[in-house]
C-alpha cells in the first residue's frame, strides 16, 4: 500500500520536484501486473459474451459497456508498454531527461489511477472494473510498492509544474519531450514543421473562418514536397517511404491546420486500394498520378442511412456492355468538387445485401469550380456545411446512371469491395491518429502561449497551478498518443498484422485530441468561444475525429472484437 509521509522512492531535486529514483525500473514493474489485470478482464468478458463456447455477435452488442471497456483497457495496456520502450530507448541513447522522466511518470501514474479507478471513454462514460466482472481482488497487484509509489507521487502537481517550467524553455516549434524517431524522419518532422509556420499557420484561422478552399498552391507546394506520394513506391513515382514517415508528416501538417494535415488522406487511401488490389496495369496507370497530384482522389462510400454500417450500402452499379451505370446516393465525400477520381464503393450484385455484393470503382470524373461542382454527366451534388474540418468541404453526391468505365473495376473482378477496403483500414486509422497527434499539440501551442502573455490578478495564467496542470496533462496524454501512433505504424512498416494497433491509437489519439482541445479552450476563458481566436477552431476540428475513419464506438466494438476473438 501507500507508504505515510515521504515515500522511500522520491528524492527532492535542487531544481524543483524531483524524478522518483529508479524511475524506469518502477514503471517497469508497474506494466506486469497491468497485462495480468487486462488477461482477468478479457477472461471474464469473453464468458460473458460466449454461448456454446463461441462469442457471440449478439452478446457483444448486449454487453457493450464491459465489451468496450476492455478495448479502453487494452489500449491503457498497449499505451503503457510503448511508454515503457520509449522511455527504454532514450535512456539507451542518452536522451531521458528530466523532461522525459516528468512526463513518463505523470502519464504512468496517471493511467494506473484511471485503470484502477475509471477509464474515461468520454466526459460522460467511465468504464470500471466491476463493468468488466471484476471486484477489487483483481487489483491485488497493484498493491506492489512501485504501483502505489506510482500512484501516490507520480502525477502530483509538483511534478506537473516543474514539467511546464520546462516546457516553457523550449522551442515552440517543436514536440514536447524527445519523440524517439531516429534522425531521418526528425529532419522530415523539421521540414513539414517550417512548411506549416510558413505557408500554413498565418493562414489557417482565415480558411476556416471563410470557410474556403485550401488553395491549389498550397496543393501544388505539397506535391513538390512528395505528399501525395509518399509512401507510393518508388517504381510508381512515389518516394517510396516508411508508414511511419506518413505519421510525422500527417502530424506536422495538422499541427498548421487539420484540412491541410487531411489532404494527402484520400490519397493514401487510393494508393493503399489501387496498391493492395489493382490490376498491374491499374497500378501503372493510376499511381504515378496519384503520386504527382496529377489527379486528386476523393473517397466515397457512406451513404445517408448507413452511417458505418457499409454492409449495408445501397448504391449500386449495374453491368452495360464492358462498363457500368451507378446509381445512388453518397454522403459526407470529402474534397468531392474538385477531385478528378473517386474511389467509389457500389453493390454490383443486387441479390445480396450485405458485404459480399460490394465492388470498388476508379471512377473518373471532371474537377469542378466554384459555379460548376460537378460538371461530370450523372453526378450531382450539394454542399454540407460543417463546423469545423474544413478546407476541403464536405459534400452530399447524387448518381443517376453514371458511367464507369470497366477497365476501372479495381482488380478487374466483382465482389472484392469491402475485403480491399478493410485492408486500407490500418493505414487509414493510423494517419487518423497522427493527425490528431497535430490537432492536439495545436491546441497545447495556442493555450500555452495564451497562458504566458494573458495576466490575471497580477501574474500570466501559467503561474496558476490548475492552468498549468491542464497543460502539463496535454503534453503528457500527446506523448502517449503518440507513441502508440508511431508503435502501430512501426508495426504496418514491419509487414505485421497491426489493425488492433491501429485502432487503439485512433481511438486514444481522438480522445486526447478533444480532451486537449476542450482545455485550451478553457484556459482562454471567454476569448475563447470568441470566433476570433484560433482555440475555437481547433476545438470544431478536434471534434470529428472521435467520428470519423470509425467512431469511437464503433473502433471500441471491432478492438472487443479481435481481443475475444
Amino acid at each position: 500500500m501507500a507508504h505515510d509521509g515521504q515515500d522511500p522512492h522520491m528524492t527532492t531535486g535542487e531544481n524543483g520536484p524531483a524524478i522518483l529514483p529508479g524511475l524506469l525500473d518502477l514503471t517497469g514493474a508497474a506494466t506486469p501486473p497491468v497485462q495480468a489485470l487486462l488477461e482477468a478482464a478479457r477472461a471474464q468478458v469473453r464468458e460473458r459474451v460466449s454461448e456454446g463456447g463461441r462469442i457471440s455477435g449478439a452478446l457483444i452488442e448486449a454487453n457493450q459497456t464491459a465489451a468496450h471497456g476492455l478495448a479502453w483497457l487494452a489500449t491503457y495496456a498497449q499505451s503503457l508498454q510503448q511508454m515503457q520502450a520509449w522511455a527504454e530507448r532514450l535512456t539507451t541513447e542518452g536522451r531521458f531527461g528530466e523532461i522525459e522522466q516528468l512526463i513518463h511518470q505523470i502519464a504512468f501514474g496517471e493511467y494506473l489511477h484511471q485503470i484502477a479507478g475509471g477509464i474515461p471513454m468520454n466526459q460522460g462514460e467511465f468504464v470500471r472494473l466491476r463493468d468488466m466482472g471484476l471486484g477489487w481482488d483483481a487489483l491485488s497487484g497493484f498493491q506492489s510498492s512501485e504501483i502505489q509509489t506510482l500512484m501516490s507521487r507520480g502525477n502530483s502537481q509538483a511534478a506537473r509544474t516543474r514539467l511546464v517550467e520546462l516546457m516553457q524553455e523550449q522551442s515552440a516549434n517543436i514536440t514536447f519531450g524527445a519523440s524517439g524517431l531516429d534522425d531521418e524522419l526528425e529532419m522530415i518532422r523539421e521540414q513539414f514543421r517550417r512548411f506549416a509556420v510558413e505557408k500554413v499557420e498565418p493562414n489557417a484561422h482565415d480558411w476556416h473562418l471563410k470557410d474556403e478552399l485550401i488553395p491549389m498552391e498550397i496543393i501544388e507546394e505539397l506535391a513538390e514536397l512528395g505528399v501525395f506520394g509518399l509512401t507510393i513506391p518508388e517504381e510508381f513515382g512515389g518516394l517510396g517511404l516508411s508508414k511511419a514517415s506518413m505519421v510525422v508528416v500527417s502530424e506536422e501538417l495538422s499541427r498548421g491546420y487539420i484540412g491541410v494535415g487531411s489532404l494527402g488522406t484520400r490519397s493514401e487511401i487510393a494508393a493503399e486500394l489501387i496498391l493492395c488490389g489493382g490490376t498491374d496495369s491499374q497500378k501503372a496507370s493510376w499511381l504515378p498520378r496519384i503520386a504527382s497530384a496529377e489527379i486528386l482522389p476523393t473517397a466515397v462510400f457512406t451513404e445517408p442511412n448507413t452511417g458505418s454500417d457499409l454492409g449495408a450500402l445501397r448504391t449500386r452499379a449495374v453491368k452495360e456492355g464492358d462498363d457500368y451505370r451507378v446509381t445512388g446516393n453518397k454522403t459526407w465525400i470529402t474534397h468531392a468538387a474538385r477531385t478528378h477520381v473517386m474511389t467509389l464503393l457500389a453493390r454490383t450484385d443486387p441479390e445480396t445485401t450485405d458485404h459480399r455484393g460490394l465492388s470498388m470503382f476508379l471512377a473518373e470524373k471532371t474537377p469542378g469550380t466554384d459555379d460548376a461542382p460537378f460538371p461530370t454527366e450523372g453526378m450531382n451534388g450539394g454542399e454540407i456545411e460543417v463546423l469545423g474540418y474544413r478546407g476541403m468541404k464536405e459534400y452530399e453526391l447524387g448518381f443517376d446512371n453514371f458511367h464507369v468505365k470497366g477497365e476501372n473495376l479495381l482488380g478487374g473482378a466483382e465482389g472484392k469491395g469491402f475485403k480491399q477496403l478493410m485492408e486500407t483500414f490500418e493505414s487509414a486509422r493510423i494517419q487518423t491518429a497522427a493527425r490528431a497527434i497535430g490537432v492536439a499539440q495545436s491546441a497545447l501551442d495556442i493555450a500555452m502561449q495564451y497562458a504566458i502573455d494573458r495576466k490575471q490578478f497580477g501574474k500570466s495564467l501559467i503561474e496558476f497551478p490548475r492552468v498549468s496542470g491542464k497543460l502539463a496533462m496535454m503534453a503528457v496524454e500527446i506523448m502517449v498518443a503518440r507513441q502508440l501512433t508511431y508503435f502501430s505504424a512501426w508495426e504496418k512498416d514491419n509487414g505485421h498484422r497491426c489493425d488492433l494497433e491501429a485502432g487503439m491509437a485512433k481511438l486514444l489519439g481522438a480522445r486526447v485530441a478533444w480532451a486537449a482541445a476542450d482545455n485550451g479552450l478553457q484556459i482562454h476563458g471567454g476569448n475563447g468561444f470568441a470566433l476570433e481566436y484560433k482555440i475555437s477552431r481547433v476545438l470544431c476540428d478536434a471534434r470529428i475525429l472521435n467520428i470519423f475513419e470509425g467512431a469511437a464506438e464503433i473502433q471500441a466494438q471491432v478492438i472487443a472484437r479481435r481481443l475475444l476473438g
